[in-house]
């Protein structure tokens, strides 16, 4: 095919759609269904409904195959173990007795069996279940929802591209099932998975499945030859079988790198690459290998993951290259529209000049249509839409919103004093012991109390003006008074304010900065139910005022216990973010974190002696290849020395971190130079502590021993036996007793009894430790 016919040829795709419906719908159904108050059969239909409104749009808009099978309840990647049949043994039993059941056991656990660990899926803030497996696992094929959901596309008329988690992706994010040794490689289940694989697409095609996708993002990573061999091994396997659909193999978030060659020359129909970002050199390596001849190329040159408004001229340039390398040039988005909002449209409140700047999925997808329309029919046929996105990107371009220029002088005046503390940790603890006088094994929480129906009432109330500022205030205090009241009466040691005041821990800040745009309807799931807003990072960031010091003192002014200060750090504040694209990265944390270093100067001249600098994001945000981490990590832990630096000796400075493998981070981790860090241990059985140990980080640490991501109430025996094994790693005089995470998710009955059963664990064990029974 020349590269004229391969441009007429072009098809408009997407890789997956946002779930949740316009309002919520899934969430609000799958949260009813939990409670009791919502029937299976009116969940299914609920979902079945908002399936069909998504693809409906898609169609609509012009996109040729509907993506299908990325729809999901609680996690794509649970799914695909439910597809392989990779159910734990605990399980097992919940789901035969009813599939959807134990489904969400899996997911969210119940009080009798844990559920699988969760953790960040490469560098987003979109949480999975990570698959347990074990040299027992057997593999066995459930393609019902796979087949079903096809079947529901292809009955609208429409045409529809399953869309699979990748069989070598699935097995390297996997990890050794409970009692499986350490040391166990998941990968060595390839080849009793593969013919699983070829019976779900032997199904597929049964259905009217032309074409499937397979998504192999693990391959973007830095890969052995043992782990690229697997690679060709199974998609040579899959690729010659006789029954099966069309293959197209799907990465995204970087370059593809050794990788690329293995699957061009595997036996497959099609690649589907990412254009954008750091995976712009897959374009140079796609030349470097011949291109893809005889084969399907989905180009990824939309941003997936990012919300402002595409470069047309770039994007035709990209595939006008493309052109000559491949049989055939799709359009699509770099990734799944799984991690943006749904639709910039509904956003009323943000000035018509910057939303111009503005796609979410909905107008993602009609960027990519429109592309695709001039690629295969000239770009004479898109002026109009070429010459209003250059005037955007103008408008962008030279808005004062981007450029203040007090802010970029304070940032270019930061010296290498101002972001480390003096004196050092060893000097500072003394000063911190002597002044806040904790007992051994200190308790705590991680911040957040339950949000519960009556506060996201009141911030309704007070945003439609049915509450004035003095009765949303006195709603916030009795919540205050009522949180210190029971954190005294259990008995816990350093307090928290609960944070009632706040919607989400980094929309909450931005809505106070200089800089940041706020949206009402733009939510994106971050696992499971739970939907985050995430602020849009539009210009030059700085603070007016303080933005926590009132109710930290408020909450101080009740209790004689040191009370935290709680601030998110400068990574997750652009990591939970959608950051401008127009600067480095690293400026824009400088920025960020010289507003947070005056909140805590603030905090400190209010009397506060404890200040939470929260950086659960400083793993996510990881370059995905090696070569970029040493650059990625020097800026990160300066920007957080630099918010944290001007603190005082006796100042305590905490930071926290959770569902994310840190043992890629633990130098970083000691670089930040924090006084105590917690971090998420209770699902992945304290193997932080053991990496903080390997390591020889010299601070104290807390790892959690309540998983607040379950309904589960961790009893007063199961806290004591993690404690006792997070004592086999730090000594006692380092180790804090917290919750895994913040506490804003869950119900106050749990809370009151996990905590109660918590600080009576801190207390037992002390007691061993000073009747020397450890």
């Amino acid at each position: 095919m020349t590269a004229k016919s391969a441009a007429a040829a072009a098809h408009a795709t997407v890789y997956g759609y946002p779930r949740q419906g316009p309002d919520r719908e899934l969430k609000k159904a799958i949260e009813g269904y939990w409670k009791g108050r919502v029937t299976a059969d009116t969940l299914h239909r609920t979902a079945a409904e908002l399936r069909r409104s998504a693809w409906r749009q898609l169609a609509e808009a012009g996109v040729h195959d509907v993506p299908t099978g990325d729809f999901s309840y609680y996690d794509h990647i649970l799914d695909a173990t439910v597809m392989l049949g990779a159910i734990p043994d605990r399980h097992r039993a919940a789901v035969e007795a009813d599939a959807l059941d134990g489904y969400f056991a899996m997911a969210r656990g119940t009080q009798e069996v844990a559920p699988l660990e969760m953790t960040k899926w490469f560098d987003t803030n979109y949480h999975y279940l990570v698959p347990e497996l074990g040299p027992d696992t057997v593999f066995a094929p459930d393609s019902a929802k796979q087949v079903g959901e096809l079947r529901e596309a292809l009955a609208l008329g429409l045409a529809a591209r399953p869309v699979l988690v990748g069989p070598v992706t699935y097995l390297l994010l996997a990890k050794p099932a409970p009692g499986v040794p350490d040391d166990f490689e998941p990968l060595t289940l390839l080849d009793r998975l593969l013919p699983v694989y070829a019976e779900v697409l032997a199904d597929l095609r049964a259905a009217g499945a032309e074409w499937v996708q397979l998504d192999e993002p693990a391959l973007v990573q830095d890969r052995t030859p043992a782990e690229l061999n697997a690679a060709a091994r199974a998609y040579r396997e899959l690729g010659t079988l006789t029954d099966r659909p069309r293959l197209l193999v799907a990465s995204y978030f970087d370059r593809l790198g050794k990788a690329l060659p293995v699957l061009a020359k595997a036996p497959v129909d099609g690649l589907a690459l990412d254009f954008t970002g750091p995976a712009a050199g897959n374009l140079d390596d796609l030349a470097a290998v011949g291109g893809l001849p005889g084969k399907r190329l989905v180009a990824g040159v939309v941003d997936g993951r990012n919300i402002w408004i595409n470069d047309f001229e770039r994007s035709l340039s990209v595939l006008g290259t493309l052109l000559g390398l491949a049989d055939r040039v799709d359009v699509s988005a770099s990734c799944s529209l799984l991690h943006v909002p749904l639709d910039a449209a509904a956003e009323r409140d943000i000035e018509p000049q910057i939303a111009r700047w503005l796609a979410f999925a909905r107008q993602k997808t009609t960027e990519v249509v429109t592309l695709t329309r001039g690629l295969a029919r000239g770009t004479d046929t898109i002026a109009a839409e070429l010459a209003a996105n250059r005037a955007d990107l103008a408008s962008r371009a030279g808005s004062p919103i981007t450029h203040d220029p007090a802010v970029r002088s304070r940032s270019h005046a930061v010296t290498v004093a101002d972001t480390r503390r003096s004196p050092s940790y060893t000097e500072r603890s003394v000063a911190q012991r002597a002044h806040l006088n904790l007992p051994p094994l200190p308790t705590t929480t991680i911040g957040s109390f339950p949000q519960t129906g009556e506060l996201r009432t009141a911030r309704a109330d007070l945003r439609a003006g049915r509450i004035g500022t003095a009765a949303y205030e006195r709603r916030i205090e009795a919540e205050i008074r009522e949180v210190i009241a029971f954190q005294e009466k259990a008995g816990l040691d350093v307090l928290v304010h609960g944070e009632p005041e706040r919607n989400d821990m980094v929309q909450y800040f931005a809505e106070q900065l200089t800089g940041y745009l706020a949206t009402r309807h733009g939510w994106v799931q971050s696992y499971g139910t739970r939907y985050v807003r995430p602020p849009i990072l539009a210009g030059d960031i700085s603070r007016p005022e303080p933005m926590t010091v009132r109710w930290t003192t408020y909450a101080q002014s009740l209790t004689s216990r040191p009370v935290k200060g709680m601030l998110t750090g400068p990574v997750t504040m652009l990591a939970w973010s959608f950051v401008r694209d127009d600067q480095p990265l690293s400026e824009t944390a400088r920025q960020v974190a010289l507003a947070l270093r005056d909140e805590v100067n603030d905090l400190e001249a209010a009397g506060t002696s404890v200040i939470q600098v929260d950086e659960p994001a400083l793993r996510e945000t990881l370059p995905l290849r090696a070569a970029g981490r040493a650059a990625y990590l020097a800026w990160a832990t300066e920007a957080f020395r630099l918010t944290t630096g001007g603190a005082r000796p006796a100042t305590q400075i905490h930071t926290h971190m959770c569902y994310a493998e840190f043992g890629d981070v633990v130098q970083a981790i000691d670089d930040l130079d924090a006084d105590v860090i917690s971090l998420e241990a209770a699902r992945s059985h304290m193997q932080v502590a053991r990496e903080l140990a390997e390591h020889g980080y010299p601070r104290e640490a807390g790892p959690g021993v309540y998983d607040i991501h379950s309904p589960r109430v961790p009893s007063a025996a199961e806290a004591t036996a993690l404690l006792r094994k997070g004592l086999e790693a730090i000594p006692a005089e380092r180790l804090w007793v917290n919750p895994d995470c913040g506490l804003k998710t869950r119900g106050w009955p749990e809370v009151r009894a996990s905590l109660e059963n918590l600080v009576t664990a801190a207390r037992e064990v002390r007691g061993q430790l000073s009747s020397g029974a450890f």
